[in-house]
């Protein structure tokens, strides 16, 4: 029986095929060096569903009344539910959520504020860590904030629009949370200054 030396191909073909096996991230080089591939693992076993937590709730555990109309924000779901005063109006929207921990608030407040067409100005905090964001941005196509904004009774914090519709179901903002335009212009036009929000 004789063995054959692996030849440049045939090793990049041994090198993906046990990555794959293994699920793991790898590089795959020539003999040269000359070319570099990097093979990704199969994400389709690790990627958490939340389509099972994305479902419609009750108020009631969550207020003691619907006064003013409600917003209940689920980070952990990425979900914005929102009640009429009346309880004929019930919304469920998907959100976009803050990057980290230490960028989230939880707890209660209220709309303090509304704004169609925003201008965004990046916070003190946010321009220590991208000191290359601009100071302002006006309303429009390259603002952060979408078609519309909710000032909420917390300094800097926001539910808003994104023209990033990428942004939605993810962990992606700075603190804030985001919405589609079309959503945001819907949930802007049933709320008021003093709807209360909850964030969980």
């Amino acid at each position: 029986m004789t063995f054959k030396p692996l030849t440049d191909l045939s090793r990049r073909h041994f090198l993906v095929g046990a990555t794959a096996l293994l699920g793991t991230p790898t590089l795959a080089q020539d003999l040269d060096g000359a070319h570099t591939v990097e093979v990704e693992r199969d994400l389709s076993q690790k990627v958490r569903r939340n389509i099972s937590s994305f479902r419609s709730l009750n108020w009631r555990p969550y207020f003691t009344s619907l006064e003013g109309g409600a917003i209940l924000v689920d980070i952990d779901s990425r979900a914005l539910h929102y009640w009429s005063e009346d309880e004929s109006v019930y919304k469920l929207y998907p959100s976009s959520v803050p990057l980290t921990d230490d960028l989230t608030r939880r707890g209660r407040t209220d709309v303090v504020r509304k704004v169609e067409g925003p201008e965004w100005r990046p916070t003190p905090s946010m321009k220590l860590r991208n000191p290359e964001w601009p100071d302002f941005v006006p309303a429009g196509p390259d603002n952060p904030l979408g078609t519309h904004a909710l000032y909420l009774g917390w300094t800097y914090y926001r539910i808003h629009g994104t023209h990033d519709t990428r942004k939605i179901g993810r962990r992606s903002s700075n603190g804030c949370i985001g919405l589609y335009n079309e959503h945001i212009a819907e949930l802007f036009s049933l709320t008021n200054v003093g709807t209360q929000v909850l964030l969980i």
